[in-house]
């Protein structure tokens, strides 16, 4: 017995019935094997141990159903024993004759050529076949097809206008970004020129100050690198010096107001007993 064909055969029957389970199909297996031990002979003896061990089915109870309805259905022949000293007895059908020949269809052009013809176009046939390909085409080719088309769908004149756009908007960005970099610079390297003392003297004799506050002036903000508040060059170095005027004066006033304060808030005028409590 050919068991492919019994396979194939017993395949295509549980393909058309829709009874059938994956347990069915274990219980079957399991019982062609015993049959393949047997040498394919019936009946087989079989324990239902077994038979359970090697189908993979845990419960007694499925085990005599789906054997029963195999029985039931054609596909084996059960015979129980009843007895716990003596195996079962189980006939299992050839399936292969249940087959069908596959009749290949010869076309009708083909049947009125001669037999000599028709072996040239059966060549002739398998070596186009082994020879050509089919090209299945990936994504990244189609999406480049894409792009390709709609770049040769517009004309001439619309190429022209998108490109100078494109430089419009790049030479629009350089110029940013040179404006940028220049604002950096002026801005780290600061856009005027630093004073001497000689001049920063001058302009305070100028405003009737004293060279002492013009060298304090130009030593403070020498220190700091010529900064407004620690951050940002110093672009009018006199209106700075005014600033510096204005609050110096004002420290000044200040002192003078409260050095009179000073010297005689501790004074007192009346003799205080210091016996007497408070």
């Amino acid at each position: 017995m050919n068991y492919i064909k019994h396979l194939t055969g017993f395949f295509d029957r549980i393909v058309q019935d829709r009874s059938l389970n994956p347990t069915h199909i274990s219980l079957y297996i399991a019982l062609f094997q015993f049959w393949n031990v047997n040498r394919f002979q019936n009946p087989i003896s079989i324990t239902r141990d077994e038979v359970m061990r090697i189908s993979k089915i845990c419960s007694k109870a499925t085990y005599h159903k789906c054997m029963r309805e195999l029985n039931e259905k054609g596909y084996i022949k059960y015979e129980p024993s009843f007895n716990p000293f003596k195996g079962s007895m189980v006939i299992l059908f050839n399936f292969s004759e249940d087959l069908k020949p596959v009749q290949k269809r010869v076309s009708t052009t083909e049947k009125n050529l001669p037999v000599t013809e028709q072996l040239v176009n059966k060549q002739r046939t398998s070596s186009e076949t082994s020879t050509e390909q089919a090209l299945v085409p990936s994504i990244n080719y189609i999406n480049n097809t894409n792009i390709s088309n709609d770049l040769n769908l517009q004309t001439p004149a619309e190429n022209f206008e998108i490109k100078d756009n494109f430089l419009e908007k790049e030479n629009i960005k350089k110029e940013k970004s040179s404006a940028k970099k220049e604002k950096e610079f002026a801005f780290t390297s600061g856009a005027t020129e630093k004073p001497t003392i000689q001049i920063i003297k001058a302009y305070f004799l100028e405003q009737n100050f004293l060279e002492l506050e013009a060298q304090k002036f130009f030593n403070y903000f020498s220190s700091i690198g010529w900064l407004v508040g620690g951050k940002t060059p110093m672009v009018d170095w006199q209106a700075s010096a005014q600033n510096w005027m204005i609050n110096a004066t004002k420290f000044k006033s200040n002192g003078q107001n409260n050095q009179p304060n000073r010297a005689t808030h501790l004074n007192t005028t009346s003799d205080k007993d210091y016996s007497e409590p408070l």
